[in-house]
């Protein structure tokens, strides 16, 4: 679907990728910035979106970055990726913290301290 956002697809069409699997298999904990990194290459009996996954995902991708790539929504990401990891072709990843800044106090205490050197 590359002129077409997926609001406007035809639901049959999600029902299809998906193989009727609905949010109960997408339960593995993915949300929108869960880091998805590809551990196997795709093969030519696959799904394609399963494929299309494996192809994009060689270097991390968030799950909202995959579904936007996909022009698919997020849940049904959630329930393809979900099954690419019970097969173990795809690794998930908490996303990386933002530095914990230290203390200002501490700073301050460090740079009198240079200072009176």
């Amino acid at each position: 679907m590359s002129d077409q956002d997926w609001a406007d697809a035809n639901p049959e069409r999600l029902y299809v990728i998906s193989r009727g699997r609905g949010r109960q298999a997408g339960a593995a904990g993915f949300d929108l910035v869960t880091l998805i990194i590809a551990r196997s290459r795709p093969e030519p009996t696959m799904q394609p979106e399963h494929a299309a996954i494996l192809r994009i995902c060689g270097s991390p991708l968030s799950v909202a970055e995959i579904s936007a790539y996909l022009r698919l929504p997020n849940s049904l990401v959630a329930v393809l990726l979900a099954e690419l990891l019970a097969e173990r072709r795809i690794e998930a990843r908490a996303p990386i913290p933002r530095a914990a800044l230290p203390d200002l106090s501490l700073l301050e205490a460090v740079i009198h301290g240079l200072q009176r050197l």
